[in-house]
């Protein structure tokens, strides 16, 4: 299985692609990357459109995807993954990983698509007050485009632009505007996506 680190889209704001902010001076992504090659796992790629991102030491897709920000983009995250024909794992690459959150999802096996992200009750370490994705598992790689291009077709079944979540709730047939957050598999420590300068100095405080 590929491991596929999404860095793709487009920030404003900041002075480099949020994936590779410092956090006890380690880029995010190369933190992912490490933690990933420490349980034995070899076939990692970057997605992205930024060449910058080839400092890291392992290949970049080029995904030149029209996933712009939440805003920008008619659907969000359903351009976002890279389009392979065999099984991959999609990881947040804006995501803080704990050691136990990569190893769960390296761990954890599917015969179609899993999902991994926070949930409720949460974690005093967590620094969100809502649940967040973190990674999709993908085996069954025909399920997860139909899927997608599902989702591309019918934003307007949505009470809101569909995000990852709601690409979960058409993946498992489950109400389209209702999360269930008890069928998926649950990640709860510090692991957290980071969106603002104030997730970064939170995570950071946590960390100390």
């Amino acid at each position: 299985m590929k491991y596929i680190i999404m860095c793709g889209g487009y920030y404003p704001g900041w002075e480099i692609p949020r994936q590779m902010l410092c956090i006890h001076g380690e880029p995010i992504v190369l933190r992912t990357i490490r933690l990933l090659l420490h349980e034995g796992i070899r076939d990692i790629a970057i997605s992205s459109n930024d060449k910058r991102f080839k400092i890291f030491g392992v290949p970049v897709l080029n995904h030149e995807n029209t996933f712009v920000g939440y805003r920008e983009c008619p659907v969000p995250w359903a351009e976002a993954f890279y389009p392979m024909d065999k099984p991959a794992c999609y990881i947040m690459g804006d995501v803080f990983f704990s050691p136990d959150a990569i190893r769960t999802i390296v761990s954890t096996d599917t015969d179609d698509v899993e999902l991994f992200a926070s949930s409720p009750p949460f974690s005093e370490k967590y620094i969100k007050r809502w649940a967040e994705p973190f990674a999709f598992k993908v085996r069954n790689q025909e399920h997860f485009k139909e899927a997608v291009e599902f989702i591309k077709a019918n934003e307007h079944l949505f009470n809101r632009k569909p995000i990852a979540w709601e690409l979960w709730q058409v993946l498992k047939k489950t109400p389209l505007n209702k999360i269930d957050y008890n069928n998926y598999t649950a990640i709860n420590d510090y692991t957290c996506d980071i969106d603002n300068r104030r997730d970064l100095e939170q995570i950071r405080r946590k960390l100390e």
